[in-house]
């Protein structure tokens, strides 16, 4: 693992963290919501057997990266070019688990002579989706924190922070509140002793000094994106659980029959967190060549 904080050019440093080969195939992985740069991710011994050089880092506000306020999805695109620059790439993938989904659609999009592949597991859609009914199927804590978002940012920020502050302090209490929710396929995942253990700590990191990435994550998705779906002309896959109530399967339906020659994979008796037991085979779809 190698760290190193990269200058953007408005005076922001974005917190960068590598994994795997170094001379393997580039791959980036944009976090979920909330996340950070520190996974969880497929072992070091998986990623070198992949031929994989995994590049993360911590989205604006999120752990050790500079705000960006105002920010749109649109915006991680312009992070992770600056990113490739500093590193000296020219051709990367990009793949997106929930949250991060959307990011690294905005990077398909914006950086066509730059991305080779772009995955997307249990993503968002747009919230103006034509067509989409964006709240069906979605948990009762998640339609309740986007429709905060909609009845007025500053009554959402201030619950945001109290949360995150409580998070801060114990890590695994988001862990904790998600459990209710969950399917059982989902609870025996994150009530795995590894992957408890990476969730705490991409939720420590996330939250180490503000909560305003999380903040600023879910403004990006319920405004306009900043870019359309339907511009993205390289090979994009998407995975999603059948079972998933967190991003509802019909966000990556929607998603793929928006773009050109989209493949779709839906997994039945999987969920939301069922997206980490793929995240290899998406890193080795994302990072073949052509």
């Amino acid at each position: 693992m190698v760290l190193q904080l990269v200058e953007v050019g408005d005076s922001r440093s974005l917190a960068v963290e590598t994994f795997g080969d170094p001379h393997g195939r580039p791959v980036f992985v944009l976090h979920g919501t909330p996340g950070s740069r520190v996974g969880p991710y497929p072992r070091t011994s998986v990623l070198y057997r992949l031929g994989v050089h995994l590049i993360a880092f911590d989205r604006p506000g999120y752990g050790d990266s500079t705000r960006l306020p105002g920010r749109r999805v649109a915006s991680a695109a312009a992070d992770v070019a600056a990113i490739a620059d500093a590193l000296g790439l020219d051709e990367i993938a990009v793949l997106g688990r929930s949250g991060g989904g959307p990011h690294a659609l905005a990077c398909a999009a914006l950086l066509p002579d730059r991305v080779s592949r772009v995955a997307a597991l249990v993503s968002l859609a747009p919230r103006n989706a034509e067509g989409l009914d964006w709240y069906s199927g979605m948990t009762a804590s998640n339609v309740h924190a986007y429709q905060e978002v909609e009845r007025g940012q500053h009554r959402f920020a201030a619950s945001f922070q109290a949360r995150s502050r409580r998070i801060r302090a114990d890590p695994a209490s988001v862990i904790e509140g998600l459990v209710p929710e969950l399917g059982p396929t989902d609870r025996a995942l994150v009530t795995d002793s590894g992957i408890r253990q990476r969730l705490i700590s991409t939720y420590r990191q996330a939250f180490r000094n503000s909560a305003d990435g999380w903040i600023d994550d879910v403004l990006a998705f319920t405004t306009d994106w900043g870019f359309k779906v339907e511009d993205i002309a390289v090979p994009t896959r998407f995975w999603h659980g059948a079972d998933d109530q967190f991003s509802p399967v019909d966000h990556s339906r929607w998603l793929a029959d928006h773009i050109p020659g989209a493949e779709l994979y839906l997994e039945p008796g999987a969920a939301h967190f069922g997206a980490l037991q793929v995240m290899a085979e998406a890193m080795r779809w994302a990072g073949a060549a052509d």
